[in-house]
């Protein structure tokens, strides 16, 4: 099994090409603001689930990542609500 496999990457990364494909059509003035910031935290979301998957056997350290996922998770959702 890989991270690639889990349920959750699989929602994180087509929530992040969502991301990806709905902020192609934000006004240029949130090019720099809004729209980097939208497309870099949905991303960390998948690299912050493949990091603590590749870290499982260390329970700390797998904890930690998915609290950033979580972290992540959340901060792409407060923007998106600011698009809206």
């Amino acid at each position: 099994m890989d991270y690639r496999d889990l349920v959750v990457y699989k929602k994180s990364f087509a929530l992040a090409m969502d991301v990806f494909e709905q902020t192609k059509g934000f006004p240029k003035s949130e090019l720099f603001a809004l729209t980097d910031q939208l497309r870099r935290s949905s991303r960390s979301v998948c690299r912050a689930i493949a990091e603590g998957y590749r870290k499982r056997q260390y329970p700390n350290h797998f904890s930690s990542k998915m609290s950033d996922a979580d972290m992540e998770n959340t901060e792409t959702i407060v923007s998106l609500d600011f698009a809206l």
